[in-house]
């Protein structure tokens, strides 16, 4: 089980299945918890962040979006210039995402240009807390109202600061698991699973959701029991092993 990889594609270098889960919904909930009375707005510190505000967006109650326009120093690598804020953040409590912070300097001028833009708070929500050289001293210094991470990597006493929250992915984890294991008994007690062609299928093995919002992907070949096998004719004559997950 891997949480919040940078980008989905890495799941295709295990050898075996692989459930992504995502630290999204522990985030939120301490969002809501603390500030739900709040007009918000979820910032994402670049372009490239985008799809995953607006995941962020929906689960807050349909908040406003907004990014930060950033270019890149090819001579100073980790290191990024925002230039400008696309979107509506003035009087709202921003809430900035982003799946790690490493070196925290794309984060603190984040912070600070949307601060300047108008907005009454900002509030920073990152998975990953990497936390190398000045990151602390950034973060804490950068005018963020509560910097918020999870526990997925250690983060020592040293590097912690007042307005730091860390948050414990032990709950997601032990929901996952429970739900892989409740589904996995379940298929191993059905019968009559081997399926050929088309017939009764839901949809094809590479990418299935479970209830801890999960993205479990499998690779040609595996043969474990929560899946059914069959044998489909290709074209050019070529024989695949195509396998299938019967609908829930």
């Amino acid at each position: 089980m891997t949480v919040d990889l940078h980008t989905a594609q890495i799941q295709g270098f295990f050898d075996g299945p692989v459930d992504h889960l995502f630290a999204l919904p522990v985030l939120a909930e301490h969002i809501k918890r603390t500030y739900g009375g709040a007009e918000m707005a979820v910032v994402s510190p670049d372009s490239g962040r985008v799809r995953l505000a607006e995941r962020w967006a929906e689960t807050l109650g349909g908040t406003p979006l907004a990014f930060i326009h950033k270019t890149r120093d090819p001579r100073k690598p980790n290191e990024a210039v925002a230039n400008r804020v696309v979107g509506e953040v003035d009087g709202r409590l921003c809430v900035v995402i982003d799946d790690m912070i490493d070196t925290g300097g794309t984060v603190a001028k984040t912070v600070e240009v949307l601060l300047k833009e108008g907005a009454a708070d900002v509030v920073v929500a990152a998975t990953h807390g990497v936390l190398s050289g000045p990151a602390t001293e950034r973060l804490a210094n950068c005018g963020a109202r509560e910097v918020i991470f999870t526990d997925t990597l250690p983060i020592p006493d040293e590097k912690r600061f007042p307005g730091m929250s860390v948050l414990s992915i032990a709950p997601l984890l032990a929901r996952a698991i429970h739900e892989l294991r409740r589904r996995l008994g379940r298929r191993a007690s059905s019968t009559g699973n081997v399926l050929t062609g088309n017939a009764g299928l839901s949809r094809p093995v590479g990418l299935r959701r479970n209830a801890a919002g999960s993205a479990h992907s499998r690779r040609r070949g595996d043969k474990s029991p929560v899946q059914d096998a069959g044998e489909t004719d290709c074209s050019a004559g070529c024989r695949w092993r195509v396998e299938y997950l019967r609908q829930s």
